[in-house]
């Protein structure tokens, strides 16, 4: 215990064991999807989806178990779903590239992205990240979480008509489920139950399996994990990947996981309160390089790039401070190679609460937005927006930045903006402007 303490600090982050394990447990229930998810996904484009269970597991496993313990941080790592669909139906499906060539190109992004983490450019991205854009990137990625949850359970659905959105059926189990469960975890949070979080995903799962025929217990429990006959296991493609027509593919995964994953990362510690004096992330150059190394394992186990995923913020929620909650999430990825017919056993509404309640409580932000620097918090609000209109964080970001510059520079006010917050602007700017943007 003396050794958890000093290699961890719970007792200066103000957490146990118990409260990391707890945490641990909650990110992981809130992220288990994404062993069903990603095989699903990536199947559709040819992905054998028995190799892309063990590799997604393998991935989300290792990497979590890395940040945990080289950067202390309560953040969980997996395969990103938003790059997943650019991998099979953008990459794969729509460009013909071969999975080989396609796995080359996710190794390739990881090699660059860990040098970019390991030189310090993402440290100096986050540096030159203005509190505004910060705090609306936590917004709308909060905004984002409750619209993806909502919409996994069909509570809100597309419109055909008129807005792109409207409320689905309200009376179907999987949202009145949601519903409920989202009110239970308000009303055990201000009761200050701990767990209260995990306790709602696993009572939601056990109604599910005694009312909803779609959750069924097969009586399996164990499976021998294996990559099957189509094994993707270091089956990547590095001279193909090479070629001049992949290389724009290679750029725009970099630099979506730059700005997306970074921006990521630091909701997730402002969320965890694991921000210093100076607002930057604790360990927070350990925690990039962790996340960047991890898409390299993606490339070599045969799946898609990986990157924190905003579902940490639940255990956050739930009382996670240090890596111990990370490795606990790792462990059970791992562990969940041998429970293979489990992966299908909590339904998406057991989950979607929690996500919802994280986002909901994401939107706390907006208190930090100094409105007395009326064009700083616009820029923010124009970046939680957009990161929500067009369902993609970094375009928020981007928007976000351009219009600081902007709003700067027309208002007067242009002592106020450094040259790294320039500079990132026009390079995002660029990015969209010469169609690279995922």
């Amino acid at each position: 215990m003396i050794s958890l303490e000093k290699t961890f600090e719970l007792q200066k982050r103000g957490s146990t064991v118990r409260q990391e394990i707890i945490a641990g447990l909650t990110t992981f229930l809130a992220m288990v999807y994404s062993v069903i998810v990603v095989p699903n996904m990536l199947s559709t484009a040819g992905f054998p989806a028995e190799s892309v269970f063990i590799a997604t597991c393998l991935v989300a496993g290792l990497g979590s178990i890395l940040i945990g313990l080289w950067a202390n941080a309560p953040m969980a790592i997996g395969c990103a779903i938003s790059l997943t669909a650019f991998t099979a139906f953008s990459l794969v499906i729509g460009q013909g590239v071969s999975i080989p060539v396609a796995l080359g190109a996710v190794f390739l992004m990881g090699v660059v992205f860990t040098l970019i983490s390991a030189t310090g450019i993402r440290a100096w991205i986050l540096r030159n990240l203005p509190s505004s854009i910060a705090q609306g990137a936590g917004i709308g990625i909060g905004l984002f979480l409750l619209l993806i949850a909502a919409n996994g359970v069909s509570l809100v659905v597309s419109n055909q008509a008129g807005l792109p959105v409207k409320l689905g059926d309200f009376t179907s189990f999987p949202v009145m489920m949601s519903l409920i469960g989202l009110a239970s975890i308000v009303g055990l949070e201000k009761m200050q139950v701990k767990g209260g979080i995990l306790w709602v995903i696993i009572a939601i799962t056990i109604v599910g399996i005694i009312f909803d025929p779609n959750v069924k217990f097969s009586g399996e429990v164990f499976k021998t994990p294996t990559f099957g006959e189509n094994s993707l296991f270091l089956q990547l493609d590095l001279q193909g990947a090479l070629q001049p027509a992949i290389l724009p593919v290679v750029f725009a995964l970099v630099m979506t996981a730059v700005f997306d994953v970074t921006g990521t990362i630091r909701a997730v510690a402002g969320q965890a309160n694991l921000l210093d004096k100076d607002g930057q992330i604790i360990n927070g150059g350990k925690a990039l390089t962790s996340d960047s190394v991890s898409s390299l394992f993606s490339g070599l186990f045969g799946t898609a790039p990986a990157a924190v995923y905003i579902e940490s913020a639940a255990g956050t929620a739930s009382g996670g401070k240090t890596g111990i909650t990370a490795i606990v999430v790792g462990v059970l990825f791992l562990l969940m190679l041998f429970f293979q017919p489990l992966a299908f056993l909590v339904p998406g509404y057991a989950t979607a609460p929690a996500l919802m309640y994280v986002g909901l409580l994401m939107l706390s932000n907006v208190s930090k937005l100094d409105f007395d620097d009326f064009v700083g918090a616009m820029s923010g609000l124009i970046c939680a927006v957009f990161i929500v209109l067009t369902a993609n964080i970094v375009t928020g970001i981007m928007l976000g930045f351009a219009a600081l510059v902007i709003g700067r520079i027309v208002s007067g006010d242009i002592k106020r903006l450094n040259l790294g917050t320039v500079l990132i602007s026009i390079a995002l700017v660029a990015f969209y402007a010469g169609g690279w943007a995922i």
